[in-house]
């Protein structure tokens, strides 16, 4: 069962106000939106003056309360899954925990990426003074696995860094583990940063996106969540439109024949 819907290059830069969430699935047990970049998905730390959370925005339309099964980074747009119940959100938190859910991001990248590959690179915690204040500073690397494919390629004839050309892939991702900053992270570790990102990428990629592509985010998108569902066993696919940022993005460079167009927005 096929479901469609009926912006920041940092972790601290807001989405601009929004009223409702774009949803993109809705039945007695969940309901998934799609999510901008910039907004938190609950109340944080890394944000202590943020007002505007998904929880809070998709608890409102609802008119009821709703639990956060899994997590998307402040930056990253796309699929963002709520339960409505304890219950549900136990259940669904299991398929993420069993790995039984297929995850897909799209991302631009600095470089020509290999083809496709897998990237089994284990990650040690990173902590946030904030964020993190509770975890255990001594904890060991843990498994983690990401499938990629690269979609499409350009070089542009623009000195950004030290060469008088400038490259760049899109790249999807299926994240295999779900570990913090994950892809951002494998990304960087076949040194093929994901634009936009501040921590992991290299700023004057970054800056020219911003200064003269109009793209002035974390060019990460969680583009599809499939699983089968805990209650009705149904195989369930929701796809999450890719924001104005990405879109014209990948009009100018001319990558349309290349992505879902399930992804892209009309005109």
């Amino acid at each position: 069962m096929i479901l469609n819907s009926v912006m920041c290059d940092s972790d601290s830069n807001p989405a601009p106000a929004k009223t409702h969430l774009d949803i993109l699935y809705l039945d007695a047990y969940y309901c998934i939106v799609n999510k901008p970049s910039g907004l938190l998905v609950h109340r944080s730390w890394i944000d202590p003056h943020a007002t505007e959370f998904a929880l809070q925005l998709v608890r409102d339309q609802l008119g009821q309360y709703v639990y956060p099964v899994h997590r998307l980074d402040r930056p990253t747009s796309g699929v963002l899954m709520f339960a409505l119940s304890p219950e549900a959100a136990r259940r669904a938190a299991a398929l993420f925990e069993r790995h039984d859910i297929e995850k897909t991001y799209v991302s631009i990248v600095r470089g020509y990426s290999p083809e496709a590959g897998i990237i089994d690179h284990p990650l040690r915690e990173k902590l946030d003074k904030l964020s993190d204040r509770q975890a255990r500073p001594d904890k060991p690397a843990q498994e983690a696995v990401t499938h990629f494919r690269r979609l499409a390629t350009i070089e542009l004839p623009v000195c950004v860094d030290r060469y008088p050309q400038s490259r760049y892939s899109l790249v999807e991702f299926k994240p295999k583990t779900g570990r913090k900053h994950q892809l951002r992270r494998h990304s960087k570790h076949i040194n093929c940063p994901i634009i936009g990102d501040a921590k992991h990428g290299k700023s004057s990629h970054n800056h020219f996106f911003a200064e003269h592509l109009k793209a002035d985010r974390l060019l990460l998108a969680a583009v599809s969540l499939t699983f089968k569902h805990p209650y009705s066993a149904e195989t369930i696919e929701c796809l999450a439109p890719l924001d104005a940022t990405f879109n014209q993005l990948i009009a100018r460079f001319s990558w349309q024949q290349s992505i879902d167009r399930r992804l892209l927005t009309p005109g």
